[in-house]
């Protein structure tokens, strides 16, 4: 169990599932870079934290929802959670309904189709999930994830393998920030897709050395340079 001190930013999760340097830049080194696509999320899920407790037949919608769990070490929050009346079978509940019994069904929302980003987006959900199970001390057996270009949910049924990912992430990320260590870059085909990327340099500290990467530089610089010269030279 973690202390009130030690909690992390669940939100970390997605910055981790995609890659441990850029969590570490962001969350040890406190950098941060904006592109297209995180301004665009950033916008979207603005809308989502109103704050505001909306009630419809049958649907209690909570939006902004403080979350912790102490046993995994993380605090944030939820874009939306809403709250159904609990049936027959649920939570022990003997009777079809019962007043004031219901189960949280908590609602992600996200900007890109990506396949890796839904990923993160699924294990982001299933941390608040496994969050709002510690607090409530209630099942919380599935979610969903808000596709906003294409106007539709996405069921995630928090199953046994995405909830160790889960708990493996969490685990990793407080593993890293006691060591207090940033990993080295390893360059793959979506950094170039990544903000940090201007931070980062993958394809720098991907090299041998950086001595190396910045002799070839100047070497390449040289030739530039002297080529031109060379030619003339010749021609005299």
């Amino acid at each position: 169990m973690y202390s009130e001190d030690d909690l992390l930013p669940l939100s970390g999760l997605q910055h981790l599932a995609f890659c441990e340097r850029r969590w570490a830049l962001v969350h040890l080194e406190q950098q941060w870079q904006e592109n297209l696509f995180t301004a665009e999320g950033k916008l979207l899920h603005e809308k989502a934290h109103s704050a505001e407790i909306e009630s419809r037949p049958e649907v209690l919608v909570r939006r902004t929802l403080p979350l912790r769990s102490f046993r995994l070490g993380l605090s944030g929050q939820t874009d939306i959670v809403e709250f159904l009346p609990c049936v027959e079978g649920e939570t022990g509940v003997s009777m079809p309904r019962r007043k004031g019994l219901w189960k949280p069904y908590p609602i992600e929302y996200k900007r890109t189709r990506d396949q890796h980003g839904s990923t993160a987006y699924r294990i982001q959900l299933c941390a608040q999930a496994l969050c709002l199970e510690e607090m409530l001390l209630v099942p919380v057996p599935a979610g969903a994830v808000f596709d906003a270009k294409a106007k539709r949910r996405e069921a995630v049924i928090f199953d046994q393998p995405l909830r160790q990912e889960v708990e493996d992430l969490a685990a990793l990320m407080h593993g890293i920030r006691l060591s207090g260590t940033t990993p080295r870059a390893t360059y793959a085909k979506k950094c170039e897709g990544c903000s940090m990327k201007s931070v980062c340099l993958p394809a720098v500290v991907e090299s041998a050395s950086a001595s190396r990467y910045l002799t070839r530089a100047i070497e390449a610089n040289l030739r530039q340079v002297s080529g031109p010269c060379a030619s003339e030279d010749e021609e005299r």
